[in-house]
């Protein structure tokens, strides 16, 4: 089965993609192009589906990533270092050609940023922690201290949970309005009386706000689309015992 990969026009000229979980060699509960270490899955085969992904942007490229931990870090690398000796970080930056960036998800929204005049990349996982901490303006600050122009940069906001499958408690809104009542536009009721929360919307907004003018999302709803993508939250309702990670990914080409 062929590989199943979103693509933004605002990074039009700049080779990356947004996979899904179409194509790839696992098997079972993370069928297809399981490309997260976590899952219990095959490390070999997590290898060969990040290999296959690689090739797909660009061919024979090195696959740099991080150790994910829902924080606001951004690191910016030079070169892939080994699976145990990734940063702790959730998103990377870099001015290397042949250096493809990488984050997977599985609800959280995956954010790719290039300032193409300059050379330099980013990419970013942003679940909510991550997203109201700032992880997205960290990832832009260190492309800043690589030589981009934040009115250059543009970003895309990959597939993650939509708003009418992402129920959170009130405790979470009453967090997310102490942050900024303004944050209230990114809530909505829900038919439970529980509140939902637009995650997409949110880091689109909280891309903007940090200056970039130009920035695309696709209103792919990760939960949804089981045939498509893999969801934390809909392996937790379903009772699975494990779920994949789609693999986003970012380089310059030399």
């Amino acid at each position: 089965m062929s590989l199943d990969i979103v693509r933004a026009a605002a990074l039009e000229g700049v080779a990356h993609g947004f996979f899904g979980r179409r194509g790839g060699v696992s098997t079972g509960a993370v069928a297809g192009l399981n490309c997260g270490f976590g899952s219990g899955d095959s490390p070999q085969s997590v290898e060969t589906n990040r290999r296959l992904a690689s090739d797909a942007i660009i061919p024979g490229a090195t696959l740099a990533s991080v150790h994910q931990i829902h924080s606001p870090t951004a690191v910016i690398v030079t070169g892939a270092a080994p699976c145990a000796e990734r940063a702790q970080a959730d998103a990377l930056v870099t001015d290397r050609p042949n250096l493809l960036l990488g984050v997977v998800t599985a609800d959280c929204a995956p954010v790719l940023l290039a300032d193409a005049e300059a050379g330099v990349i980013g990419a970013a996982h942003a679940g909510w922690r991550g997203a109201l901490a700032g992880v997205t303006d960290q990832a832009i600050a260190a492309m800043i201290s690589l030589g981009a122009k934040v009115d250059r940069i543009v970003a895309a906001v990959g597939p993650c949970i939509g708003r009418a499958s992402y129920e959170v408690d009130h405790g979470f809104a009453e967090r997310l309005l102490a942050h900024d009542p303004d944050n209230d536009r990114f809530l909505a009721d829900g038919p439970s009386g529980k509140p939902h929360f637009d995650l997409e919307a949110y880091v689109v907004a909280r891309v903007a706000a940090a200056g970039v003018q130009r920035v695309e999302a696709f209103g792919l709803d990760t939960y949804q689309l089981a045939d498509r993508f893999y969801s934390y939250r809909r392996s937790v309702h379903h009772i699975e015992p494990t779920y994949g990670r789609q693999l986003s990914l970012i380089g310059l080409s030399s």
